[in-house]
């Protein structure tokens, strides 16, 4: 749970343009996941946007496998592909492979550890070709600016 930074994604029709790119995940009482998806459109400093689509936890074993509802009734799959040790960059894909995002808890990651993740997505059967950088820019060390 908490805000984790979108590094990198094949991204949905919302995502082509986005900037400063933060997904805060916050578990609710009736276990449901209540999520907000923030970014600016087109440029650090173009509008903000603010999107708030609802997660349920399939896979009550390993977590790993969430149902995202953006419009009732209608959930995407969610896949938990990768979670580091330390719970500092995650990975989350679909069995289609037509989107994956690549997320930390800091607005940046390491290049090794960015490629090492691009490989483990290549072996996995996405298309390199339609991942996007997420720019990151935040003027204070905590990130959250807004």
């Amino acid at each position: 749970m908490g805000p984790w930074y979108v590094i990198a994604c094949i991204p949905t029709s919302i995502e082509t343009e986005a900037y400063n790119g933060v997904e805060t995940y916050t578990l609710d009482i009736d276990g449901s996941i209540d999520t907000v998806f923030t970014f600016n459109k087109g440029g650090f400093d173009g509008p903000p946007k603010r999107y708030n689509p609802r997660g349920f936890i399939v896979d009550t074993v390993n977590n790993s496998t969430w149902g995202m509802r953006f419009i009732w009734p209608f959930k995407a799959e969610y896949l938990i592909t990768h979670l580091s040790p330390d719970y500092s960059r995650t990975v989350i894909g679909r069995n289609k492979r037509d989107y994956v995002w690549i997320m930390a808890r800091t607005p940046q990651i390491e290049g090794a550890d960015y490629q090492n993740l691009l490989k483990e997505l290549t072996g996995q059967g996405y298309d390199m070709t339609k991942l996007r950088k997420v720019p990151q820019k935040w003027p204070d060390a905590g990130g959250q600016g807004r």
